[in-house]
């Protein structure tokens, strides 16, 4: 067998380098690069292969710099949602916090289904120098590390104790990566000694390999229950979810709408699933859905779920179905989600051949021409609220509705608009008018502070013929902006759009629907005597200084009458030029959406001696009759 000695930390670099995923025609580097942060776990392991690499054959793996490793995981996650989970990165870091900062980023990439590959160094196998620094330790357990911290968040985890445990360990890694029944956060942990170490790795081992996409076909038993679920029904309602989206099945989705009429929903992941102008699109669905939709999913007998995992938000705290002899029909690669919240109905197989198969076996079922009139009824009443929501009001402190509709306005229909926390999601998931199957992206499944410059950076590189557009509050703004310095010195053009509404947004509203009266949501001085921050005084915080430090042109859109038409003029301005840009804008945060008849749970203190409080919960008790202790036939109402 022919060999080639080399350290272990080369033999990574140059077998990632070697990986392609497949997908019919489509063959793409499974690994299109390597983000990179070194200290002393992986200066002389990972970061001196990525140099050698870079001297001898630079093409081989392309290295990328981060300022903080959540970022740099954020970017990887962004980057495989925009490749439909075909390609993503690697993310090497040092031992301990180098490390540990990678947690949040594995917990994001896990919760949305999206493959990321993290590289975390581990202190000394041999244990000579023990403990070195960085190091965490448990006198109950001598093997324990901070790196046994991404156990519970990965799909996959591994550590490589000895050099010989990597051929294993990394072919298991890639196996997780490219399935989209498991994948997630993939983690192999490397000590700083047995990166550095010598292996005689198998040429056969370096050589190409490629991982093809599997799309399983669901059992035709199951199939055929599910197409006469749907011939039997009298209002059914699609809910589509990411998994529409990832196996590329917006053009069959829509071909069976077009035969049956049935109007379809959308989680915040299923964005996309339907262009917003087709007459079966009622929007999102849920908390933060649209009415059209919600009313759709009150009354509806047969729910076909696509590729959804039926979050909190997507059912409404389980409010959202109130059809006492409904029937799910739970389409999913993964058994685990199909078979969710009692589904009578669950197919487990691919999103695109399902509904292939399903559509030659639906015949001529067409849903009532009664029902087609009520859900469109709905939903043009629907777009008028959203029309009229997007009129510029000529406020000095526009809304965020008004910012949205103008950003919106002045996009292409290919651009990306790239979000994760606060109250825009919410905004977003009813407004945003998405024209093309990936033109939304919104990490909604974590929801994590932060996400939103690392993502639009992840979502630039992997198409640049589109503007990545940020839309991003100043909270979220402050949970993480140093990214903006990466993608400056890599020349990466994007957009963000900063809201400036000083404090929380979204949690001020739900706190104030709670009765805690937004406590501690708001960004003002301490009042030490009231052990508050309410006052009246904003703090003098200029965060367009602030990206302007940091390299980002900057167009301050000034509080004024006009606003809302300096800030189309703004993304004009930022979608011409070829550099980043970030265009700040102050709102009133008081001013809200429309409503869209959804609900969530959220908890109200069953006692207090606050009067907003005790009101709050007389009107949580009212509303959590709703729920049903489980989505499907048979369930009951819950009594409390």
């Amino acid at each position: 067998m022919t060999t080639k000695r080399m350290t272990v930390a080369q033999a990574i670099i140059e077998f990632l380098a070697h990986q392609y995923t497949v997908d019919g025609d489509v063959r793409v580097r499974t690994i299109a690069g390597t983000y990179g942060i070194f200290g002393h776990g992986n200066v002389a392991g990972i970061g001196q292969a990525l140099l050698q690499y870079s001297i001898d054959e630079p093409s081989l793996m392309p290295y990328h710099q981060a300022r903080n490793e959540q970022g740099m995981v954020h970017e990887s996650i962004a980057y495989s949602r925009m490749t439909r989970r075909m390609s993503t990165y690697a993310n090497a870091a040092s031992v301990g916090p180098g490390a540990t900062n990678m947690l949040t980023g594995a917990a994001v990439a896990t919760t949305n289904r999206l493959p990321v590959l993290l590289l975390p160094s581990d202190t000394f196998a041999n244990r000579a120098p023990d403990p070195v620094l960085q190091q965490l330790e448990q006198p109950h357990d001598a093997s324990l590390t901070v790196n046994d911290a991404f156990k519970p968040l990965s799909r996959y985890f591994d550590r490589i104790h000895r050099p010989e445990q990597l051929f294993s360990s990394l072919l298991g890694a890639m196996r997780v990566l490219t399935d989209p029944m498991e994948t997630g956060a993939v983690t192999v942990c490397v000590p700083e000694d047995v990166q550095a170490e010598v292996i005689d790795v198998p040429l056969e081992f370096l050589a190409d390999r490629e991982w093809h996409i599997r799309r399983p076909r669901a059992e035709r038993s199951s199939i055929d229950a599910a197409v006469a679920a749907i011939r039997s029904a009298k209002r059914p309602l699609i809910v589509a979810g990411g998994g529409v989206v990832y196996s590329d099945a917006h053009d069959v989705l829509r071909r069976f709408v077009d035969k049956t009429g049935i109007p379809v929903g959308t989680s915040q992941a299923g964005v996309g699933s339907l262009n917003w102008d087709h007459p079966q699109a009622l929007g999102a669905v849920g908390a933060t859905g649209t009415f059209a939709a919600n009313r759709a999913a009150h009354d509806a007998d047969v729910v076909i779920g696509i590729g959804t995992r039926y979050s909190d938000f997507t059912a409404a705290s389980r409010t959202a179905f109130q059809n006492p002899d409904v029937t799910f029909v739970n389409i999913n690669v993964a058994s685990f989600d199909a078979f969710k919240h009692g589904s009578a109905t669950p197919v487990v197989g691919d999103a695109r051949s399902t509904l292939e198969e399903m559509l030659e076996l639906i015949g001529d079922y067409a849903v009532s021409p009664e029902y087609r009139a009520s859900y469109s009824t709905d939903l043009t009443a629907w777009h008028a609220a959203v029309d009229a929501s997007f009129v510029d009001q000529k406020r000095v402190l526009p809304s965020q509705a008004e910012i949205i509709g103008a950003v919106q306005a002045a996009s292409d229909p290919r651009d990306v608009v790239v979000c994760a926390a606060g109250s825009l999601p919410g905004d977003l998931h009813k407004l945003w008018r998405v024209r093309d199957p990936l033109g939304y992206h919104v990490e909604y499944a974590f929801s994590t502070m932060g996400y939103e410059i690392a993502g639009g950076i992840g979502v630039a590189r992997a198409d640049t013929t589109r503007d990545s557009i940020v839309m991003v509050g100043d909270g979220s703004y402050l949970m993480l902006n140093s990214e903006i310095v990466s993608a400056v010195a890599e020349g990466v053009k994007f957009i963000v759009v900063l809201i400036q509404n000083h404090g929380y947004a979204s949690i001020g509203h739900l706190s104030e629907d709670l009765g805690s009266q937004r406590y501690g949501t708001d960004y003002r001085f301490h009042n030490k005597t009231k052990n508050t921050f309410t006052t009246d005084t904003v703090l003098p915080v200029d965060l367009a200084t602030n990206a302007e430090s940091l390299g980002m042109d900057v167009i301050r859109v000034e509080p004024s009458e006009n606003a809302i038409a300096d800030l189309s003029a703004a993304v004009a301005t930022a979608k011409a030029s070829s550099r980043a840009t970030l265009i700040h804008i102050n709102s009133d945060p008081l001013l809200y959406a429309p409503d869209g008849e959804g609900w969530w749970d959220v908890p109200v203190a069953a006692v207090s001696t606050i009067a907003s409080t005790q009101q709050a919960r007389a009107e949580y008790d009212k509303a959590v009759q709703k729920q049903r202790p489980l989505i499907g036939k048979g369930s009951v109402e819950r009594h409390r």
